[in-house]
């Protein structure tokens, strides 16, 4: 449910924030595949980041995006010292900024620009990846889903903004 227009909260949630940085970019080329970690990736409005399995299809989950604050919390939920972002099968790691302040918002990443779309929750292969509670060890961390709304590059280091609010 969204706020009143002009009601303190409205404001409060679109107050500004600092912007994050990109510390991490993966595809997956194929479903169950392994990522492929690279320095720069071309999401496009026709279905999401190049080389990605969502590459080409329409929907609500082109790219996804975690928070690498969250890969530590998720580590100490599980009693390991690190979990790697291959391991969580996000897109884009970022760091520096709270995904969830990027609801209903549009957010630029190098010359491109995404729409969030939702929480990413995690799925049953976290049980898989991590043994017995691991997905309850992702739930609440497992980040963000997002569309390509404008086409562009993005590299590790470039700034995530968060722009205006926009009716999604």
């Amino acid at each position: 449910m969204q706020p009143q227009p002009g009601s303190l909260l409205s404001e409060l949630l679109n107050a500004p924030i600092q912007p994050g940085r990109v510390v991490w970019i993966g595809l997956r080329p194929a479903r169950r595949g392994a990522m492929t970690s690279v320095k720069t990736a071309t999401a496009d409005t026709a279905g999401g980041l190049v080389g990605d399995r969502y590459n080409g299809r329409s929907g609500l989950r082109q790219v996804t995006l975690i928070q690498r604050e969250h890969l530590d919390a998720i580590a100490s939920h599980l009693g390991l010292d690190h979990v790697a972002p291959e391991q969580l099968r996000r897109n884009i790691v970022v760091e520096g900024l709270n995904l969830t302040a990027l609801k209903d918002h549009h957010l630029r990443i190098g010359t491109a620009v995404l729409a969030w779309t939702g929480e990413c929750h995690p799925c049953s292969q976290m049980e898989e990846t991590f043994g017995s509670g691991g997905y309850n060890a992702v739930r609440g961390h497992g980040g963000i889903t997002a569309r390509v709304i404008e086409s562009g590059t993005m590299a590790i280091g470039d700034r995530l903004e968060r722009l205006p609010a926009t009716s999604l």
